[in-house]
């Protein structure tokens, strides 16, 4: 059931460099399994000074979530809302940096309560057997309005 990163495209608000999630492994209601491998890409807009900082995971973790929401959404027959990253509690970083990390990143989001206004998400963000991140990630959403 993996979804690739052109439909995630369509659910988030993130594009080209910026949209960092690769592909959807596995979803349902309440969560969603993610993989990444933009954090060894030199093109991450993220980098500064060609350093991928370990506080980024949280970015990642924040888009595993807008997805779900994105698809949760569409499954309703909705459309995805725009998601902003309104706080991080409990965070916890294992690592530095995340471009020395080899692997992919496995990044997972929990939907823990929310609402249409906001949601709040326990994410993980493993590589390999090794845990880089996790936290809880509050998402406030502002409905997309058509053009």
């Amino acid at each position: 059931m993996g979804i690739d990163q052109p439909e995630i495209r369509h659910l988030v608000p993130h594009q080209g460099e910026m949209c960092l999630i690769t592909s959807v492994e596995s979803w349902d209601e309440r969560s969603i399994v993610c993989t990444a491998s933009s954090h060894r890409s030199p093109a991450n807009p993220l980098r500064r000074r060609g350093e991928l900082a370990g506080l980024h995971a949280f970015e990642y973790g924040a888009q595993a979530a807008a997805v779900h929401g994105g698809l949760r959404a569409e499954s309703r027959g909705g459309r995805p809302a725009l998601a902003y990253l309104g706080a991080i509690r409990d965070g916890v970083l294992q690592v530095e940096r995340l471009d020395r990390i080899a692997e992919d990143l496995r990044v997972s989001a929990e939907l823990v309560m929310g609402d249409t206004g906001s949601a709040v998400y326990e994410c993980r963000i493993d590589a390999g057997p090794a845990l880089l991140a996790q936290g809880r990630l509050l998402l406030v959403f502002t409905p997309v309005t058509p053009a």
